[in-house]
């Protein structure tokens, strides 16, 4: 964990209760103003967690890695994330404060819900943050891409796991992820 490298009780103390704070307050941030795609998510931790230095692009692939193996929305790597950086205490704020905002905006719009629906203005919104979605989803797997296809054994994994998912639309991922991992583990034993 980051907070090991102070040894002073009060030190330790302030610097848990300041990564416990920015831990929050950015994921609070993120769960407040992102849309779309789960995986979109993926493109605001990097920018503030990765680039920021709290964890690593290793460790967001990894908690990428471990979500897709777990029932839940891609969401749930902010646990990992938060877990990563401050144990079980880190997971648990990193959850609530990701899930808070939703809870609160399903409050707030419910009511407003049919009309926003049927506004044209609003709908060329929407349709404008989707495609601005996709195109962040994108730039974030073409950068953990360069860190996760280093070698022909991930070349080779990523090829068929992408030429299957595109041929078969209706295999659920977690069969090409589970795939893609046993055949990983083969590959090592050559």
């Amino acid at each position: 964990m980051i907070s090991s490298i102070y040894f002073d009780r009060n030190r330790k103390y302030c610097f848990l209760f300041a990564t416990y704070s920015k831990l929050f307050w950015i994921l609070l941030e993120i769960g407040a103003i992102l849309y779309g795609s789960g995986y979109v998510l993926l493109a605001f931790i990097d920018t503030e967690s990765v680039s920021t230095g709290m964890t690593t692009r290793q460790q967001l692939i990894d908690a990428i890695a471990a979500v897709q193996f777990t029932p839940g929305p891609v969401f749930s790597s902010v646990t990992f994330i938060g877990y990563q950086i401050n144990g079980l205490s880190g997971a648990v704020i990193s959850t609530i404060a990701i899930f808070l905002p939703s809870f609160v905006f399903v409050a707030f719009l419910n009511p407003l819900v049919k009309k926003m629906r049927s506004s044209v203005l609003f709908s060329a919104f929407l349709d404008a943050v989707n495609i601005a979605s996709v195109a962040i989803i994108i730039s974030v797997c073409f950068a953990m891409c360069k860190d996760s296809v280093n070698d022909w054994r991930t070349i080779l994994i990523a090829i068929l796991s992408i030429a299957l998912t595109f041929r078969y639309r209706k295999v659920n991922s977690a069969f090409i992820v589970l795939g893609g991992s046993i055949l990983g583990y083969l590959l090592m034993l050559l």
